[in-house]
């Protein structure tokens, strides 16, 4: 996998032609603006390559932020029992590809175009653009939401209904700041905590329960 995922090539690509062309018809002092424009995508398109331990017992984180709210649920769409779900909040600074929590087979794959409010709002799950996955194998079955924000515009998906993914294989990636929400069922316990920086790939988040 490139170290640059291929969403970034348009604006890095833009940017340095626009730095060439400023530099030669106007200034290379003004040119400095769409170069730091440039060393910032290539910085936020980043995809760092990461050992991925495989657990079929562990849940993982299936992207870097924070942990802002642990919410306990009578019930969800895709896992139909009691769960819990886990936000995690991606700022324009982390990491914003996105890895499978679990092995499994897409189950139950979901768009919605909503509005692009702040990620952080409690509500921002039910009426911002969004993409569902139900995700299961043969131990849990979990969902997972990526969720745009006030500055994300687009999400990206590379998996359609019923491929299988491997765990913390790529699955997605939302531009521009925003956040995801895992379900988990009951069965699970949920091992990070609130405000908890996470790593996706490699941060446990959940562990099935014997």
């Amino acid at each position: 996998m490139a170290p640059i995922i291929s969403e970034g090539y348009p604006f890095i690509g833009g940017c340095f032609l626009l730095t060439l062309l400023m530099a030669w018809s106007i200034h290379p002092a003004v040119a400095v603006i769409p170069f730091v424009l440039m060393l910032y995508f290539c910085y936020f398109f980043r995809n760092p390559k990461r050992h991925i331990v495989l657990d079929d017992t562990a849940i993982l984180s299936p992207a870097d932020g924070t942990v802002t709210d642990i919410v306990p649920l009578e019930s969800d769409e895709f896992v139909q029992e009691p769960c819990n779900k886990v936000i995690i909040f991606m700022s324009v600074f982390n990491v914003h590809v996105n890895r499978s929590p679990i092995a499994g087979e897409i189950k139950l794959q979901k768009y919605f175009c909503g509005r692009f409010r702040p990620a952080y709002k409690d509500t921002v799950g039910f009426e911002n653009e969004h993409h569902l996955l139900g995700i299961e194998n043969d131990r849990v079955r979990i969902s997972v939401k990526q969720i745009a924000g006030i500055l994300a515009r687009r999400i990206v998906s590379y998996v359609t209904l019923d491929d299988k993914l491997q765990q913390g294989e790529l699955y997605g990636m939302i531009k521009f700041g925003s956040c995801l929400e895992v379900v988990m069922p009951r069965n699970v316990a949920v091992t990070v905590e609130k405000g908890q920086k996470v790593t996706g790939g490699k941060t446990i988040i959940g562990r099935i329960k014997d």
